[in-house]
């Protein structure tokens, strides 16, 4: 179960003349990578979730992408591509010597654990894609169903606002408020590693990447799609996904399909966190895939 560890190492790595800072716990011989979601989040809420799996014999690595947390944040939107996070990512990978990986990727970290698998399959032992999709365009659709279902007057106030950029009106905001706590996490209490990263979320890479909040997808990620290229990836990998999750079983059994070697868990009274809300279920779940597909 997760808790707050302290850090064996911390890192400062350069990449392209930036300081990137990534954290390191346990000393296994074999590496669980985390790639957290955003973009702009420090990683704090997926390296507190992730770094008891030093428990089970495994190093466990994250790290606070460019413009987030301790890492630099330089504030030209030319930075914020998902082409330039893959480099980033190896660059991290071989400055820390990590060999083949368990690459793990949550939300957005999903979507740049996909191209980096897709530019850099030599250097998988497994892939995990939690809480993540493949098809932009699916799951733009998607967001559109669970929206609806807050009725149609709060769907069309949602769309005024949409159109008129009013996106921090107290209504809209209350709006997207109800589907955080449907879809994004449904306990009551956000853990203190959530509020964390929220706390410090740089909106420059995420307005440029995604949009102004995670109902709405206006950046340049909205058509991303590498559900063609998928069948490329022969490495193992788990899909997970909360049952609520924002980033739906849909989208997840859509990845499923096209990844050759893939199996799926779908966790129930959870959503986009099943790892702060159904831990019970969601560890063994990851256990045991790590130790199914591990080298020892």
């Amino acid at each position: 179960m997760w808790r707050e560890i302290k850090p064996d190492a911390r890192h400062e790595i350069e990449v392209d003349g930036h300081k990137v800072v990534a954290y390191s716990f346990g000393t296994g011989t074999e590496t669980v990578f985390c790639l957290n979601g955003g973009p702009g989040l420090p990683c704090d809420y997926l390296r507190e979730a992730h770094s008891c799996l030093i428990d089970k014999g495994y190093r466990v690595v994250a790290f606070d992408q460019l413009g987030t947390g301790a890492s630099d944040r330089p504030t030209d939107p030319s930075l914020w591509t998902i082409g330039r996070y893959v480099e980033e990512t190896e660059t991290v990978r071989k400055a820390l010597g990590l060999g083949k990986v368990h690459m793990l990727g949550h939300s957005w970290g999903g979507w740049l654990a996909i191209d980096y698998a897709l530019t850099y399959p030599e250097n998988l032992q497994t892939l995990i894609l939690e809480d993540t999709v493949a098809d932009m365009p699916h799951l733009i659709l998607e967001l559109e169903r669970l929206r609806a279902a807050l009725g149609p007057e709060t769907v069309a106030m949602m769309q005024k606002h949409e159109a008129q950029g009013t996106y921090d009106h107290p209504e809209y905001l209350a709006a997207v408020t109800i589907l955080n706590y449907r879809h994004v996490c449904r306990l009551q209490e956000w853990p203190a590693p959530i509020n964390r990263s929220l706390g410090d979320w740089n909106m420059g890479p995420y307005g440029t990447m995604q949009g102004p909040n995670e109902f709405l997808y206006i950046g340049n990620l909205k058509d991303w799609n590498r559900i063609a290229d998928l069948p490329r990836m022969t490495v193992p990998t788990l899909i997970t996904c909360g049952e609520y999750d924002e980033l739906t079983p849909a989208c997840a059994l859509k990845m499923k399909l096209a990844i050759p070697n893939a199996e799926i868990k779908v966790f129930a009274n959870a959503s986009h966190m099943p790892f702060y809300e159904n831990p019970a279920d969601y560890y063994p779940a990851l256990v045991d895939f790590l130790a199914r597909n591990g080298s020892n």
